[in-house]
């Protein structure tokens, strides 16, 4: 692959799209043949889509209108299905800009969850940087490969997955500084920050997405007691959106508030000592058991999936990821004919 795909001209079959209707309720398809969406208002069969470029709009059996667009990046992630929680588009705008992701960087990612921050750290390091997510479970890791897909329209090749577990797995893919950028995404990064040490090169950022601020405080004391990394910096992101109508202009009622904490510092170059930074006293560095157990999955709210609802998002993810592939077949056999005939 030498660029990004990038998704323009007519609906074909095997797009997805996205339909706004009336109150803006909005309805995510993937374009089939023979396929409709049927709603209370009525029923619209997808090759009314078919053929019509980006931004039109189009009436279903009771003349409901609905504007047809394909889904920006931001409503794909919102939309798609997901095998583990997703990282916000607030979030992962802050991750890219303040762990400094660029063109071609080598960056870790852990864990890889439903893909969202995969995606948006692959379109910041284009086709020259390369991507190694690392993830426990082979079915989210299937969900995130087939999200990828069905938005890319095909699978990356400068993005790998490695099944296990980082600590162990980081030294058998990175050699001693080659790593660039470290985003990790998990309940207790802390017991991968020496692994990430050794793999990131000197300058190179540790980013942390955590959700509480007892997790935030672990990593936070463990990062400077490593003496490896620059003072960690931390930050949360809230939005707060505007109902803008004429005169009428204030703040909408419900807002994104916090979602996660991040967390990040710098690798300092072997044996570098940063001058002394004086700050308060903390009053507590050490952890006991009382305190692991604030920071586990159901305590910050993170609700586990069962495994039949697991295997039925890995199977809807799989086909959209097939339409997004027969759709990228078609378009390439479109722009053979025309250039043929041209």
């Amino acid at each position: 692959m030498t660029d990004f795909p990038r998704p323009s001209g007519p609906f074909r079959y095997g797009d997805r799209v996205q339909l706004t209707g009336p109150k803006g309720k909005l309805h995510t398809i993937t374009l089939r043949e023979g396929g409709e969406l049927h709603t209370h208002r009525g029923v619209l069969p997808h090759s009314a889509l078919v053929g019509l470029p980006d931004g039109s709009v189009v009436s279903n059996s009771s003349d409901t209108e609905y504007l047809a667009l394909r889904p920006l990046l931001r409503d794909f992630v919102m939309s798609m299905p997901r095998g583990a929680a997703i990282v916000y588009p607030k979030d992962a705008a802050q991750i890219l800009a303040q762990a400094d992701i660029f063109p071609g960087a080598t960056v870790v990612e852990a864990g890889v969850g439903s893909g969202a921050l995969s995606l948006w750290m692959l379109r910041a390091i284009g086709p020259t940087g390369r991507l190694v997510s690392f993830e426990r479970r082979e079915e989210f890791a299937e969900v995130a490969r087939a999200n990828a897909t069905t938005f890319l329209g095909e699978l990356p090749a400068n993005w790998e997955i490695v099944i296990g577990d980082l600590s162990a797995a980081l030294p058998a893919e990175f050699g001693p500084g080659t790593a660039d950028r470290v985003v990790l995404d998990m309940l207790a990064p802390w017991e991968c920050v020496p692994a990430v040490a050794e793999a990131l090169v000197p300058g190179g950022v540790v980013l942390c997405y955590v959700a509480t601020a007892t997790q935030l405080s672990r990593v936070a004391e463990f990062i400077r007691g490593t003496g490896l990394f620059t003072e960690p910096e931390s930050s949360e992101t809230m939005i707060r959106g505007w109902h803008v109508d004429g005169l009428a202009v204030r703040p909408d009622h419900r807002m994104v508030a916090h979602t996660g904490f991040l967390l990040t510092a710098r690798r300092l170059a072997p044996g570098a000592i940063p001058p002394d930074v004086r700050r308060r006293a903390v009053r507590k560095t050490a952890y006991g058991d009382e305190d692991v157990e604030v920071w586990t999955p159901g305590a910050v709210g993170d609700r586990q999936i069962t495994d039949k609802n697991l295997r039925k998002r890995v199977r809807d993810a799989e086909r959209a990821a097939e339409g997004a592939l027969r759709a990228a077949g078609d378009r390439r056999i479109a722009d053979e004919t025309q250039n043929e005939t041209a």
